[in-house]
């Protein structure tokens, strides 16, 4: 999902979207409304015990995500059978019915400047974005924001009786790829539903993540997002994911990596549907047609190496006490669905580098110094080597030239993310001190130290937070505009981009050793 001191809008994880069997309710008098994703988890500026909290998805964290479908027909409670609940297995199981076909994208594993190999890797949607019938059945498991009783009484027994399907990414989800290229449109109509917002992961193979171990590396890929204003994220961020999803560690999993499940972030989200191998249905609290929570949150360490619009960007570490997957449940999960925002082992606002928010106003935007109106490349850093991490720093490249991050107008450094660098800036903009608490950037070179997923998600917030904490003149709103940190951006209070023409273009990854990506 993919900063986070902002509080999270009120968007929250979206049911799957998906092309409905023929023969399926879903097909009964079908209409689209508008829905709310999750984010990734991140936010920057608040101190109060909820903390503004950033929508994730990294995670964003987003507002609008996944496909909401409006129906008059109403779902009966399916009768299940006992014997056949136990004859299905105990599992959360691949589906039968829609043929699961990933699109191909290719990247570039470098050794030093121009020796670079091609790898042909693969990109899957997160299981949410899917629907989830009962299996080989076209009866709902979920369905308008809930979890339906028959199959469902409780979680391990939805995981043995249910499935994610297949799903046909660039005609239902307007996901397209084309050589080292992938082109997410925000808003995506069918013919049939809507789709709103993405989140991919890259493969390696069919049915294992693709992994990568940042320390001493640095990781590069261009970006044209001259569409997406105000309210939108387009975020490209590592989280500590298991490498087969989970499958090893929760036998209730069998869908795996294939079918895009496993996700965690520092949110610790509580709107994923489906967590540690079972439904997360305990005390789900329907929020709108689509969208919920549960009990069970999903948690480990995030580096948001890019989080942004055309008008603002971000460079976030969130680190855990425990980097990798692991669950909470409750309060104890903190983020935006507890009652302290900061409860949780994980830091949900991070360490930031947002240059505007250091006063650097013309940097980076329309016609700034990185001129988002034309592609860029981003090449993103990370000094150290085992699990030290020193620090982790960024340039651009447009039009062939090197472009520096400038320093901070506040503090000293503001270039690159230090732990010098986090201490000083959250004293001064005087937000909360999680990053520190839960081991700062030395906790956060244990997880980079180690393989972490590739996540890639566009998502937007135009009814709850917006992207205040990415972009905003003025965040959080109780705070007076000329404070240090509190502009993020030129976004006013309620400003949104486009939704229907919005559209984000990543292409050229690459990966290797400090300097071998690029020579300049």
């Amino acid at each position: 999902m993919p900063n986070r001191e902002t509080a999270k809008p009120s968007t929250f994880n979206n049911p799957s979207s998906k092309k409905y069997p023929t023969n399926s309710p879903g097909n009964v008098n079908k209409s689209s409304t508008p829905g709310y994703a999750p984010s990734k988890s991140s936010s920057s500026g608040s101190s109060s015990s909820k903390g503004p909290i950033k929508p994730s998805g990294h995670d964003a964290y987003m507002g609008y995500g996944k496909n909401q479908d409006s129906f008059l027909a109403m779902y009966g409670k399916t009768t299940v059978a006992l014997a056949t609940l136990l004859a299905l297995g105990s599992a959360q199981h691949a589906g039968t019915q829609n043929t699961e076909t990933h699109p191909k994208i290719a990247w570039e594993k470098c050794t030093a400047p121009g020796e670079c190999t091609t790898v042909n890797g693969e990109l899957v949607i997160d299981a949410d974005w899917r629907w989830t019938p009962i299996l080989d059945t076209n009866e709902y498991c979920y369905m308008l924001g809930s979890w339906q009783e028959g199959p469902c009484p409780d979680g391990e027994t939805c995981a043995e009786s249910c499935a994610v399907e297949g799903q046909s990414y660039q005609s239902t989800l307007g996901i397209s790829t084309e050589g080292s290229s992938v082109t997410m449109k925000f808003m995506h109509w069918d013919g049939w539903s809507t789709n709103y917002g993405h989140r991919l992961y890259l493969l390696n193979g069919e049915d294992k993540y693709q992994m990568f171990t940042l320390n001493g590396n640095e990781f590069a890929f261009d970006v044209d997002n001259h569409d997406p204003g105000c309210a939108f994220n387009g975020a490209v961020y590592f989280v500590s994911m298991d490498e087969d999803g989970g499958m090893s560690k929760y036998p209730g999993d069998k869908a795996g990596p294939k079918y895009g499940t496993g996700y965690c972030n520092a949110r610790c989200a509580r709107d994923q549907m489906w967590i540690g191998g079972k439904a997360n249905l305990e005390n789900w609290q329907r929020t709108n047609y689509a969208f919920g929570f549960g009990t069970m949150g999903a948690c480990c360490a995030e580096m948001d190496i890019w989080e942004a619009n055309s008008m603002s960007y971000a460079l976030t570490a969130h680190p855990c006490e425990t980097p990798g997957y692991h669950t909470c449940e409750t309060d104890e999960c903190g983020g935006p669905y507890s009652d302290d925002h900061y409860a949780g082992d994980c830091d949900t606002d991070g360490c930031d580098l947002n240059p505007f928010r250091h006063s650097n106003t013309k940097f980076y935007g329309h016609g700034d110094n990185v001129d988002t109106t034309r592609r860029f490349t981003v090449v993103t850093q990370f000094h150290g080597s085992g699990e030290n991490l020193e620090s982790v720093s960024q340039y651009f490249i447009q039009d062939g030239y090197k472009v520096e991050v400038p320093k901070s107008k506040y503090v000293d450094g503001g270039d690159a993310i230090t732990q010098e660098f986090c201490d000083a800036s959250k004293e001064l903009f005087k937000v909360n001190a999680k990053f520190s608490e839960v081991g700062g950037l030395k906790a956060m070179g244990s997880a980079t130290g180690n393989p972490m997923a590739l996540v890639l998600s566009f998502m937007n917030d135009p009814n709850g937070q917006r992207m205040r904490w990415l972009d905003s003149e003025q965040y959080p709103e109780d705070r007076d505009a000329s404070e240090p940190g509190v502009a993020r951006g030129p976004c006013g209070h309620d400003e949104n981009g486009d939704l229907m023409s919005a559209s984000l273009t990543l292409s050229n990854f690459k990966f290797g050793p400090i300097g071998s990506t690029y020579d300049l």
